[in-house]
Order: C-alpha cells, then structure tokens, then sequence
C-alpha cells in the first residue's frame, strides 16, 4: 500500500521530483505547499494546498513530507523546512528512481533523492536533504554532506569529500580523493583538480575561486 506524501515547494524542481515519485510508485502525492500557492492552483494535476504554515496542521495526519525545492548558491530555505519537518515529528523518506543505481553498499540519509540515471558506487555516504540530480555520478567512497545538490551529470570520482551545504554545478568533474569545504558552490562544467578548504565560489578549468560567498 502506498504513503501518503506532501511535496514543498511549486517550482520547476517539483515536476521533476514528482516525476521520479511517480516512477517509483511508493508513496500517494496528495499535494504541494508553496509561499505563492494563491497563484498556483495545481502542480502537474496536484493541488497546491497553502503555505509552509500547513506543515504542522498536516503532520498530525501525513507521516511523510518531501522537499522540492531547488537548491544553487544557498541551502537555508531547504535546511530551514528540514528542520520544520522534523520539529513536527514527520518524516522525509529517502527517494529513488528506479532508473538510478545505488549500490546495496551505499548508505543515504533522510530526505534525499537520487534522480533518473544516477550512479551512487560502492560505499559512497550522502547525508540527509541532498539533490543527487539526472545522470550524476557519486564514485566509490565518496562522501557528500548535508543539503547538498549534485547537479546534473556532474561528476564525482572516487574519495570525493564534499562538505555541507555545498552546490556542485551540471557537467563538473572532480577528480578523486578532493575535498571540497562546506559551503562551497562550483560553477557548471568546471574541472576540479584541487582540494578547497574555504567556502565560496569556485568556477573554470583548472577551477579557482571567483568569489568569497
């Protein structure tokens, strides 16, 4: 029997996940809650059901709440609802299409989804509230933190450390064994090549940082 599930947030990042719930056909939408839902009606034949104020009214009856919204140059407004779902005593399930592959010796923590052809390799560990977008790559032993988005057909080779809250741009390759600080954001086709320990804005190839924050 599927679960019910609210979604957060209406934006372009929902259809998608929508799409992958869809495919995997373990959980019920019952609706979505987005900041401007007097604009927004439906979300892909879904209702759009009020604000992040109906979050405690519907914890007492939906166990299971998913967040959809995008995530660039900053996690807040995903940390923020994660934190709200919880303090709530709802949960946010781990979401995978049925497309990807996630290795049996790969531990994902809570509120995180791995989209339409991702890999995720042997003991890889990605925390609670990430983004593991279509067609990335999450080598062996790589370790990515908390609400981080690994953003389409990027690239992680083996040993990877990637810190917390940190954005990983479409088509970026970064080679094994590199950390990457929390708070960090790599710009979309660039090539890693060493490690970073201080946050801020890193784009190019050879990459370099291009800003502080």
């Amino acid at each position: 029997m599927k679960k019910d599930i609210v979604l957060i947030g209406a934006g372009g990042h929902c259809k998608a996940v929508i799409d992958v719930i869809e495919f995997e056909n373990k959980f019920n939408i019952i609706g979505v809650l987005d900041p401007h839902f007097k604009l927004l009606p439906q979300v892909l034949n879904y209702p759009v059901l009020g604000n992040d104020d109906e979050i405690e009214k519907l914890s007492k009856t939906i166990e299971y709440f998913f967040i959809c919204v995008g995530q660039t140059k900053s996690a807040s407004i995903r940390i923020n609802l994660f934190e709200l779902i919880k303090k709530n005593g709802s949960k946010l399930p781990v979401i995978q299409s049925p497309l990807s592959h996630v290795s049996k010796y790969a531990k994902i923590d809570d509120g995180t989804i791995i989209m339409h052809n991702a890999l995720v390799n042997t003991n890889a560990k990605i925390g609670h509230n990430c983004i593991i977008n279509t067609g990335a790559l999450i080598e062996h032993d790589v370790s990515i933190g908390n609400h981080c988005h690994i953003s389409t057909k990027a690239v992680l080779n083996g040993s990877v450390r990637v810190g917390d809250e940190s954005f990983i741009g479409s088509n970026t390759v970064v080679a094994d064994s590199i950390s990457i600080a929390n708070n960090t954001v790599i710009g979309a086709g660039s090539v890693v090549i060493r490690s970073n320990f201080s946050s801020g804005i890193y784009a190019g190839n050879p990459s370099q940082k291009i800003s502080a924050d």
